[in-house]
């Protein structure tokens, strides 16, 4: 398989996404070629001698997006930027998968105009895997759609069950619908359409789930619009830095509590470790016609090669071929004379 990486949009610049291409490369057998996308003179720099790798290519790009540009205008005007010169090639079948760490409102605007939806998909999400005590959770729509109808999350769910059995490997993943309450009847309107929808479908639906279900095991794939996923994403990451820096300084408040952190320090580094985003890699834009993961802007180098290795199993499992089957079968639930779909803006920068 052949795998496009975007190396220019990253917080850490060029080099560290280059360093976890090559982990990914030495790591995972079945990439054919690794395609490094941006300005060529900063990838022979960040490659050395190791530009000479025959399963390795070079695909310039002059240009990049930055993390504070407005993506449509931007990519309208940096027609050679490095993200969409990526994209570009997994529409033209040059590549199977793409990762990029760059701008992700730029990064679903351009794979969604130029590749465009896999057929009965009206719109496509990011899915964000969540760790919890006992088991990881799949979020979407984490930020690609700002107001959905009853029938896009319909699709939200069918996408999050299909991924989460064959990518994450999850036999009959559990699916819930974020609301206010367990009863069907709780919830906005959206969200009590979308129950009755989620329950004709063929897949393992559990009902409503709320906020304090997401960490007791209770749920493989939560499903949502893209606003309330992005805030439920963003509280969650904003929890774990800052309950860790609270525990940090109420330990280091006498001698005693130092010593009860001394002894309870390989608890924390597990704890550390079960929600390190580094192990996670990225998140997977679920929908479209190529297979395409989205890095954290953050990522270093066990991020970029954690994201090549979810496309690496996307690829390898024909996903995009049996999520377009799930779709198709579930088109006889779509109501007979649904509205034309709301235009839409990323809403994840």
């Amino acid at each position: 398989m052949r795998i496009a990486v975007d190396v220019m949009g990253g917080d850490h610049g060029p080099g560290v996404v280059v360093e976890g291409a090559l982990l990914a490369l030495h790591r995972f057998r079945s990439i054919r070629q690794l395609i490094l996308v941006g300005r060529e003179d900063d990838i022979r720099q960040a490659l050395g001698p190791r530009v000479a790798d025959p399963r390795l290519a070079i695909h310039p790009a002059s240009e990049v997006l930055g993390m504070d540009e407005k993506p449509l205008a931007a990519l309208r005007r940096k027609k050679d930027c490095s993200i969409r010169k990526a994209v570009e090639l997994l529409r033209h079948g040059e590549a199977d998968a793409l990762i990029s760490p760059g701008n992700t409102g730029g990064v679903v605007a351009a794979s969604t105009i130029r590749l465009r939806p896999l057929p009965g998909v009206d719109r496509p999400a990011i899915g964000t895997i969540i760790p919890a005590p006992e088991n990881d959770f799949l979020l979407l729509d984490a930020g690609a759609n700002v107001e959905c109808r009853p029938w896009h999350l319909l699709q939200f769910a069918l996408m999050g069950s299909a991924y989460a059995a064959e990518v994450m490997h999850l036999p009959h993943p559990r699916v819930g619908l974020l609301s206010i309450g367990t009863e069907d009847v709780k919830g906005n309107e959206l969200t009590q359409e979308a129950f009755k929808l989620c329950r004709r479908a063929d897949i393992n639906f559990i009902g409503n789930v709320e906020g304090h279900d997401l960490f007791l095991n209770r749920v493989d794939v939560v499903v949502c619009d893209g606003f309330t996923g992005n805030i439920v994403l963003k509280t969650c990451e904003g929890l774990a830095t800052g309950l860790f820096r609270w525990i940090k300084r109420e330990l280091s408040r006498s001698p005693k509590r130092a010593v009860g952190a001394l002894l309870a320090k390989g608890a924390f580094i597990s704890i550390k470790d079960r929600i390190d985003p580094e192990a996670h890699g990225g998140a997977p834009l679920l929908g479209l016609k190529g297979h395409v993961v989205i890095a954290h802007g953050s990522s270093r180098q066990h991020a970029i090669m954690n994201a090549i290795r979810q496309a690496v199993e996307a690829v390898r499992t024909h996903f995009n071929q049996i999520l377009a089957r799930h779709i198709q079968a579930a088109r006889a639930l779509e109501p007979a004379a649904a509205p034309a779909p709301l235009s839409n803006t990323p809403t994840t920068s």
